[in-house]
């Protein structure tokens, strides 16, 4: 059995534009496209902080560098330029993968330029993880 677990998140972006009439997707600045791991065409989750809003497109892929963070097609009315943004991907894991599985976390800053990128530990480091392993040999 696999299960469903995140893959990597790129946290706390900002919309820099929105733009109904293109054709579907959200453009993200090819750099965080890198430090993530998530590649053009890939199925995201978004979840925009400030109005609560969580949807599902693909990333394509922003000059680099740029700090672009660009709702486009019907996703542009999710979203206003400002807007916080969570962008997520997931991925299937067996259970011997999960026991080592920590997801890759990319941090911004205002103008979405790379701060730094972290692994999520925690679930390994409070006991959780082992929790969780045990659960599924069960």
């Amino acid at each position: 059995m696999q299960r469903s677990l995140l893959l990597a998140k790129i946290h706390s972006c900002t919309i820099t534009d929105a733009n109904v009439n293109y054709m579907g997707s959200i453009s993200i600045d090819q750099a965080l496209l890198d430090a993530s791991g998530i590649l053009p065409y890939e199925q995201v989750q978004v979840v925009n902080v400030n109005n609560g809003e969580r949807f599902i497109t693909y990333a394509i892929a922003a000059p680099a560098n740029s700090g672009a963070i660009e709702l486009n097609g019907a996703a542009a009315r999710l979203g206003v330029k400002g807007d916080r943004l969570i962008i997520m991907t997931y991925a299937q894991f067996t259970p011997e993968e999960i026991k080592t599985h920590a997801p890759k976390v990319v941090m911004v800053d205002e103008q979405n330029h790379l701060l730094e990128v972290r692994r999520y530990n925690e679930l390994q480091n409070n006991g959780f993880h082992a929790e969780l392993i045990h659960s599924l040999r069960l």
